[in-house]
Order: structure tokens, then C-alpha cells, then sequence
């Protein structure tokens, strides 16, 4: 597993394997989301399957997959983790995606200065920077 931290209740990770599922759990997650659309890779585990065995470990699940990602997309994960139970593991593919969710969510709330976001981002090891002038509201 490689799951990074962006704020005390929300870690993004890329891809997750079933057998992780009860690691996931032990490590305090309550809830997951999933944003990668399912095919997406060759030998990608299903949602279907994913959500299951984390139902099966007493994990909320949410899938929304996001082939681009728009402002649309960044309010539906908002809303995501406003009403899942904290603290949330999002994953997709490399665990970009998420971010970028989280990123323009943060910034579309103004609960955190394009700043913070980008250290944030960083600090996990994705590099948003060239999001910088859409998250402060100039694209």
C-alpha cells in the first residue's frame, strides 16, 4: 500500500488490492472512495468486488468514477466526504486524480489558500502546481 495523507481525515492511495482491504481497516480508515471507473487497466479488481470486501471489513464505500476531472466532479467528492464517515481513503489509479478532487474542492470552499493546497498536494508527493492558477480562481 501507498497511501499518502492530505489532512487528518482524507489519505489518497493509487489502486488498491482486495487482500488490503483488512490493512486499510486496521489503520483506522471508516469509509473509501473510489474515482477510478472500473476497466480502466487490465487486471483492475471491479468496484463491485472492491466494495464488498470493504462492506465485508465494515467500510463505507462511495465509487465515483472520473474519467476528467471538472468542478462538478470536485462538489460530488466534497459531498462524499462530508457525509462519510472520517477518516476517508480515496484511491484511483496513481492517486492524482483524488488529489486534484480534494484540491479543487478545497478551493472552490475557500477553506484552504491555493498555498496550503499545493503544500498539501506536495507533501504527499503530487505536484499540482501547474493547478495553481485554477485553484486560486484565475483560470
Amino acid at each position: 500500500m501507498n497511501i499518502k495523507p492530505l489532512t487528518d481525515v482524507l489519505s489518497v492511495s493509487p489502486q488498491i488490492a482486495i487482500a488490503e482491504l483488512p490493512a486499510i481497516k486496521a489503520q483506522g480508515f471508516r469509509s473509501i472512495i473510489c474515482n477510478r471507473p472500473d476497466g480502466e487497466d487490465a487486471g483492475q479488481p471491479s468496484f463491485e468486488d472492491v466494495s464488498a470486501a470493504a462492506k465485508a471489513e465494515g467500510l463505507e464505500v462511495v465509487w465515483q468514477p472520473v474519467v476528467r476531472v471538472s468542478d462538478e466532479d470536485a462538489q460530488a467528492f466534497a459531498q462524499s466526504l462530508a457525509e462519510l464517515p472520517a477518516p476517508t481513503l480515496a484511491y484511483c489509479r496513481s492517486g492524482t486524480r483524488c488529489s486534484t478532487l480534494w484540491a479543487l474542492s478545497q478551493a472552490a470552499s475557500g477553506a484552504m489558500s491555493t498555498n496550503e493546497i499545493l503544500a498539501a498536494t506536495s507533501a504527499a508527493g503530487y505536484d499540482l502546481s501547474g493547478m495553481a492558477q485554477k485553484l486560486s480562481g484565475q483560470a
